[in-house]
């Protein structure tokens, strides 16, 4: 019996689109999925079709599925391949609500080079003093012979040695500054003077002359660095958080700039924020300190963020619709919602 010719011959696969996309979002998908699989973008459909849609998707493609899926929506994702997330931190996104079999994936690292940036410059406002002699001057005083500080030949250290932590290597690499990291496996194709394992997380803070954060809010990260442990590093330390606040213990923070005024804590993640929590919140006083420079979590907010985290996102589906193991996995205990 002839085939019939006619009959259309699209890919089986689809991915679907659970956020509103721009239409030079929906260009920008197109182009990556390169007819592997059919966009289905969720918010185009009619009420009766989003159920067959989530049930039949291969891929899903979110920013928070928490305001993007109605009531009941999560419970039909049928056997997809992959949700794979916008956002680099997921933390804040319910993910328990998600069928317990599906994979998920962050975008780790997509907006590593900005946020490397944003670290090397919040490090040398710390290391040379500038928002604090700018406050001296302010008030007539010229202190000349202050000392600030090199950054070459010390150690930086880095907690969470992917995307983020990498890009900020290279920069501080490029300081003449020595590289320790730790990392969940305790290797790293690229370069470190010495890299360890979580356990191992004394050793870093004793040697690092700046500790960058840069690992993922979890149930094994969440208070990790409290006062026992702000005490192990050295009283005139550069601590830059782009992660999370939540790692740091806030009181103890508080406490430990207060008696250590030659300790610098740069924050541009804090424990309480806009997009995760609704406001901007801190139990204690921290912008009174010299020895604090801020920022609103702003590190990756620089033109065409949006666009390379998407081209990211897209490429971890690419590899979820070719049968490959994707990137940048969130592991069951690591669901913090």
């Amino acid at each position: 019996m002839a085939s019939d010719r006619s009959a259309p011959q699209g890919p089986a696969a689809t991915l679907v689109v659970t956020f509103p996309a721009s239409p030079r979002e929906r260009a920008i998908i197109a182009d990556a999925l390169e007819g592997r699989a059919d966009p289905v973008y969720l918010a185009d459909l009619p009420p009766p079709a989003r159920a067959p849609a989530l049930a039949g998707a291969t891929v899903l493609l979110a920013r928070n599925t928490e305001r993007e899926l109605q009531d009941g929506e999560a419970a039909r994702i049928g056997p997809a391949r992959l949700v794979q997330f916008l956002t680099a931190g997921v933390d804040f996104v319910p993910l328990s609500a998600l069928p317990p079999h599906v994979p998920i994936a962050a975008n780790g690292g997509a907006y590593a080079e900005p946020m490397a940036e944003h670290a090397l410059a919040m490090t040398l406002a710390a290391a040379k003093r500038l928002f604090v002699e700018q406050a001296e001057l302010a008030q007539g005083r010229f202190n000349q012979q202050t000392r600030n500080r090199m950054l070459s030949g010390g150690v930086c250290g880095i907690l969470g040695f992917g995307g983020i932590g990498v890009a900020t290597a290279r920069l501080m690499r490029a300081l003449g500054m020595r590289i320790h990291a730790i990392n969940r496996r305790g290797w790293s194709e690229e370069p470190a003077d010495w890299i360890g394992t979580p356990d191992q997380l004394d050793t870093l803070l004793v040697a690092a002359d700046v500790l960058v954060i840069c690992a993922p809010l979890s149930h094994a990260t969440a208070g990790l660095l409290d006062g026992a442990r702000l005490a192990r590093m050295k009283p005139d330390a550069i601590l830059v958080n782009l992660a999370r606040g939540e790692i740091l213990d806030e009181a103890a923070l508080f406490a430990h700039l207060q008696a250590n005024p030659r300790f610098f804590a740069c924050l541009d993640a804090w424990w309480v924020e806009p997009v995760r929590h609704g406001s901007f919140r801190m139990d204690h006083p921290f912008l009174s300190l010299p020895n604090v420079v801020a920022s609103p979590h702003n590190s990756a907010s620089v033109p065409g963020t949006g666009e390379t985290g998407l081209r990211r996102a897209l490429a971890n589906v690419g590899r979820a619709l070719r049968g490959e193991t994707p990137l940048h996995l969130v592991r069951p205990e690591e669901r913090m919602r």
